[in-house]
This record gives C-alpha cells, sequence and structure tokens, in this order.
C-alpha cells in the first residue's frame, strides 16, 4: 500500500511538473491575433475614410486626372507642343501622387509613419495641383487646335482643378483643427507637469 501512495505521489507530482514546464515552454503556439502581426496581413481597408467628403475628393481626383492624362496622351501632332507637354506633367504628377496618397489613407499606413504631418501634406499637394491644373488647363485651352482629345483634356482638367480646391478648402479646416488640438494637448501637458513639480517639493529645492 504505501508503495502505491508512493506511487500515487510521483505521478502527481510529475505531472504537476510537466504543467509547469509546458506552461514555461518556449514552444507553446501563438495566440497572436492574425490583425496585430505586422506586415502585409495586417493591411485593411478603412470604409469610413473611402465614404467620406475627403476619401470620395481622393478618388475624384485619381479618376480625373487620369482620364485628362489619357486624353492627353491621345494627342499625336502638336505645334507648338508646350501646353501639352506641361498639361501632360500636371496630370501625371497629380495622379501619381494623389494616387499614392489615396492609397495611405484609405489602408491607415499612413498611422505607421506619425513623424510626418499627413494633414499638412495632403493640403500642400491638393494646393499645388489645384494651382499647377488651372495654369496647365488655360495654357492648353489659349494653344490647343480645337481637336476632340484636347477639348476633353481642357475641360477633365478644370473639373479636377474644381475638386482639387474643394479639397483643398478642407484640407485647410483639417489642418487648422489638427493645430488647435495640438497646442490643447501642449498646454494640458504643461499644465499637469506643472502641478506635479508644486506637488513634489523636493524637486524644486534640487531645481533651485
Amino acid at each position: 500500500m504505501r508503495g502505491g501512495e508512493e506511487l500515487d505521489g510521483f505521478e502527481g507530482e510529475a505531472s504537476s511538473t510537466s504543467m509547469i514546464s509546458g506552461a514555461s515552454s518556449p514552444y507553446q503556439p501563438t495566440t497572436e491575433p492574425v490583425s496585430q502581426r505586422r506586415g502585409l496581413a495586417g493591411l485593411r481597408c478603412d470604409p469610413d475614410y473611402l465614404r467620406g467628403a475627403l476619401g470620395c475628393l481622393k478618388v475624384a481626383q485619381v479618376i480625373l486626372a487620369l482620364i485628362a492624362f489619357i486624353c492627353i496622351e491621345t494627342i499625336m501632332e502638336c505645334s507648338p507642343c508646350e501646353g501639352l507637354y506641361f498639361f501632360e506633367f500636371v496630370s501625371c504628377s497629380a495622379f501619381v501622387v494623389t494616387g499614392v496618397l489615396l492609397i495611405l489613407f484609405s489602408l491607415n499606413l499612413h498611422m505607421r509613419i506619425p513623424q510626418i504631418n499627413w494633414n499638412l501634406t495632403d493640403l500642400v499637394n491638393t494646393g499645388l495641383s489645384t494651382f499647377f491644373f488651372f495654369i496647365a488647363s488655360i495654357v492648353l485651352a489659349a494653344l490647343n487646335h480645337k481637336t476632340g482629345a484636347e477639348i476633353a483634356a481642357v475641360i477633365f482638367g478644370f473639373l479636377a482643378t474644381a475638386v482639387y480646391a474643394v479639397n483643398t478648402f478642407l484640407a485647410v479646416q483639417k489642418w487648422r483643427v489638427s493645430i488647435r488640438q495640438q497646442s490643447a494637448n501642449d498646454y494640458i501637458r504643461a499644465r499637469t507637469e506643472s502641478r506635479d513639480v508644486d506637488g513634489r517639493p523636493e524637486i524644486q529645492r534640487l531645481d533651485t
């Protein structure tokens, strides 16, 4: 009987030891959610941004810039060609830059790079695109040869100018709100630090 009790006790200790070693084993299966892992597997589209005003404007800008670029690329002959080349450069640049920003914002990739002021970046892009699209459309309208492709490019150029202008107005408002929030956060942080110093007189003695 005693041998059986000792055997039972040994088995109980062995089972508890195995449970402890198993809990501390580095080869446990991971329980980390897939959505929290870094890399391409964690990318998710933000439908709220795409349904919002800024998202819809970004999509419209990409489409209009692409159509304007396609229209200008179908022109085979030009004289003079300076206005056509300038419009081609503006439409292509706007399409590429705005397309990249649309991907970053719709996938929330900009949240992974907080060092960049994305509100200001979007404001600069929309402001410059508005200005250059407006100038390029005026120059192309003055120097075109009344062909269908040139007229279509001018029309889509002015439409892109209007959409970029609306986006610039909204981006200015969003940038001002972010500046106010940053100022309020800095003020609250400064007040909190001053209260911590007032509550710890030993810090004041060291400072003096």
